[in-house]
């Protein structure tokens, strides 16, 4: 008969660990005897417990030396400013998410694919191939490139082919996922085909498939994920970077990862998102409970799932002695702002940029900079020959969390010798962005609909 010996270990899951139970030995004899069906399924069964437990991956920022997209010969001043550029381009892409299978018809995506700040690793089907995929909580669907790609942009990176592997299935257009698409006009037992446009025009078509992921976790190990729903394109066309080959969607919707995976991660997942500074640490990406935000500085305020996108209540803004209270037409008690990983800058409604910007000159001692290149911010300020200076904190007042933020999470420095606050009223929707996320432990629990805050040193999470 078959026998196998196998050790399965992820160094990345936290204490306490789980030792087996004596029920558990006993199931560990049968691997002796096993088949190799019922050895697979068994496989897929730790996959999924272990997924529950968490697992955590690497973010890695676009301007990272880790990054393909890293420019060796841009400043950081350079990164800044291209980062704050994106953050006024997203709020104006932020429509309503939407897929199309084949056929004319076609649904705005909420941002463009191009525009997100934060990257991931993983590897697609048997043999495993690697893809440096856009990760985006503002994004549903998981895709990458494949070959043939007949109307594609060039792309540094080899494609990946489904022929080669053994584990790619496309899907079917009776399936359940299929049916998941807002709107369908393929044939019947056709392969479903998808149609996903985003804001500017940009587009990729292509083939519905199940493939097997593969995840490496921060401890080296990996985790395998059968049956992953992902877009294979074939044709793409607008404005994509020819060094990344897909995206992860985080998104709210039933296509994403984090939907696909559901209740294997106990609905559940977080990030930990290092300040910029911080070249030689990488953020963290959590799939489960993993280190779930406690203790008793942890802050927890309702999370609303609003035109596929994360939603927060922002009662108002807190800054020395003036507080500054959310504004029609997104006035507080009802959910006003989105939570974004991929948009650098908090963007607020004009009457609430205006008057956070207002206090704070009121408040810091430094000459204000009216330079109309800096028009994207809510103020600046020239820091040049000052010493000691300081900016205040300011605390975001969602529902039943007072967020408060030093300056590390709520200035930038855009120059040599000026400082910026780190808010802009760049569109119609108010965004939380991810330098007011910077050391901050953000966990999403789809299942309590609630998002938790914790002050940590993410460049030791």
């Amino acid at each position: 008969s078959d026998s196998w010996c196998f050790i399965i270990s992820d160094d990345s899951l936290s204490p306490p660990y789980k030792y087996p139970t004596p029920s558990q030995f006993a199931a560990f004899f049968l691997f002796f005897t096993m088949k190799p069906i019922a050895f697979a399924l068994f496989l897929a069964a730790v996959a999924a417990v272990a997924a529950a437990d968490g697992f955590r991956v690497d973010l890695i920022h676009r301007d990272s030396p880790r990054s393909p997209l890293y420019d060796p010969s841009s400043t950081a001043f350079d990164r800044v400013r291209a980062a704050a550029e994106r953050s006024a381009l997203r709020p104006s892409r932020f429509a309503r998410a939407g897929l199309a299978a084949s056929g004319d018809t076609s649904i705005e995506a909420p941002v463009l694919p191009d525009i997100s700040d934060y990257l991931m690793e993983v590897e697609l089907g048997t043999p495993k191939y690697k893809v440096v995929a856009i990760v985006d909580t503002g994004s549903e669907l998981i895709w990458a490139n494949c070959k043939p790609c007949t109307r594609c942009y060039e792309q540094t990176p080899p494609l990946f082919d489904p022929e080669d592997s053994s584990t790619y299935r496309d899907i079917a257009c009776d399936s359940r996922a299929c049916k998941l698409l807002p709107s369908s006009a393929c044939i019947s037992n056709s392969n479903c085909q998808y149609e996903y446009t985003y804001g500017d025009g940009s587009q990729v078509v292509g083939n519905l498939a199940n493939e097997t992921f593969t995840f490496t976790t921060t401890g080296s190990n990996t985790i395998a994920i059968p049956n992953i729903t992902f877009g294979c394109t074939h044709q793409n066309r607008g404005i994509f970077s020819n060094r990344t080959s897909g995206l992860v969607g985080l998104a709210p919707r039933q296509l994403s990862l984090v939907s696909q995976l559901g209740s294997s991660i106990d609905s559940k997942f977080s990030y930990c998102l290092v300040p910029l500074s911080q070249t030689n640490a990488t953020s963290k990406l959590v799939l489960g409970n993993g280190s779930g935000a406690s203790g008793s500085d942890v802050l927890t305020t309702p999370l609303t799932i609003q035109d596929s996108f994360y939603y927060l209540t922002l009662n108002g803004i807190s800054v020395g002695n003036t507080n500054i209270s959310a504004t029609s037409p997104t006035a507080s008690g009802s959910p006003n702002i989105i939570i974004d990983s991929g948009t650098m800058l908090n963007i607020l409604s004009p009457e609430m940029a205006y008057e956070l910007g207002k206090a704070v000159k009121d408040i810091v001692d430094l000459p204000v900079a009216n330079d109309p290149e800096l028009s994207l911010y809510a103020a600046c300020f020239h820091v040049k020959g000052s010493r000691d200076y300081k900016f205040p904190d300011i605390t975001y007042n969602f529902e039943g969390a007072p967020l408060k933020l030093g300056p590390l999470n709520t200035f930038l420095e855009v120059s040599q010798d000026m400082v910026c606050l780190a808010a802009s009223s760049a569109g119609e929707l108010q965004i939380f962005g991810n330098i007011a996320q910077q050391n901050l432990h953000v966990e999403y629990d789809l299942g309590a609909n609630q998002l938790s805050f914790a002050q940590v040193d993410c460049t030791n999470f």
